[in-house]
């Protein structure tokens, strides 16, 4: 049998704070017990966020905190064949459309719509798309796209979900309202989300079962806040045809006020604590790992 395979997928956008390094760390342990590997994967597809400098500081960082990796590193942003490959696979089956209209302009729908009565809003908060993008005629699509306006490829989320079926996931962990064993996937209360846009082939939803099933990915391990986002991976696992992993979600490392860790929080950034003096061990205990 082979052995378990864990990873830890930051992006480069900012330096690492604790609540990265507990999930690091914590993956890294996991490997560990259980003689399995650990990965590291530079989710790097927000070209204009991602910065070198960011991406060689999170190297640095985790190789002070004794944590090792194999190589090579996979980087997203050397990927987007793979990407573009899958969102093809999923248009072919008809889940997927083209939306035209600015984040502005879905702004104002949204405001219209809340005008008129409550709006759903996904798992995160944010209000499901409003358009009628979905319904658009194949000539106006093309006649949009001849113009070369921006657009996001949209998962057609009604018709994926009754392709798709019923779908669950083996939870190891615990979800936001004490949710653990086999829980039930709730796609449909993402709307239809966003798997691509034009000037970036993929999202995060989509590169991350792509990446988890290309690299073999057994066990993810992340913060509680993704938790609702694993019925969205569930279903693309389920239309892509790639194997689930097991999914432990931990909880986070908050600040005084009880927030989550932002990476403009420098006061619990890893560099300025280490620094100020901080030891691995230091860092290990504020984040209540042996």
């Amino acid at each position: 049998m082979p052995p378990p395979v864990f990873r830890f997928a930051p992006s480069p956008n900012g330096y690492l704070h604790l609540g990265h390094a507990y999930s690091a760390l914590l993956n890294f342990d996991l490997a560990g017990a259980s003689g399995g590997r650990f990965l590291l994967r530079i989710e790097d597809i927000d070209g204009t966020r991602c910065r070198p400098e960011f991406e060689a500081a999170i190297y640095e960082d985790l190789a002070w905190l004794g944590v090792t990796w194999e190589t090579p590193v996979r980087r997203q942003s050397e990927h987007f064949a793979a990407y573009r490959d899958a969102t093809e696979q999923l248009s072919t089956l008809g889940l997927v459309y083209p939306s035209f209209e600015s984040r502005a302009a879905i702004a104002l729908l949204v405001a219209a719509k809340e005008a008129a009565g409550p709006w759903p809003r996904d798992p995160d908060g944010a209000p499901l798309y409003p358009g009628t993008a979905k319904a658009m005629s194949a000539a106006e699509r093309e006649r949009l796209s001849g113009q070369g306006l921006p657009f996001a490829l949209r998962l057609d989320m009604a018709a994926a979900c009754a392709r798709g079926g019923p779908l669950t996931w083996n939870e190891q962990g615990e979800g936001p309202g004490g949710e653990t064993g086999v829980v039930g996937a709730r796609p449909e209360a993402w709307g239809d989300v966003i798997l691509a846009r034009k000037e970036t082939p993929t999202s995060y939803h989509l590169s991350v079962v792509i990446d988890d099933a290309l690299q073999g990915v057994t066990d993810v391990v992340r913060g509680v806040d993704l938790f609702w986002s694993t019925s969205v991976h569930r279903l693309l696992q389920q239309l892509l045809g790639v194997p689930a992993p097991a999914y432990r979600h931990h909880g986070l490392i908050r600040d005084d006020s009880g927030q989550k860790l932002s990476k403009s929080t420098q006061a619990t950034g890893v560099r300025e604590l280490r620094r100020e003096g901080a030891s691995p061990a230091d860092i290990r205990r504020l984040v209540g790992l042996p």
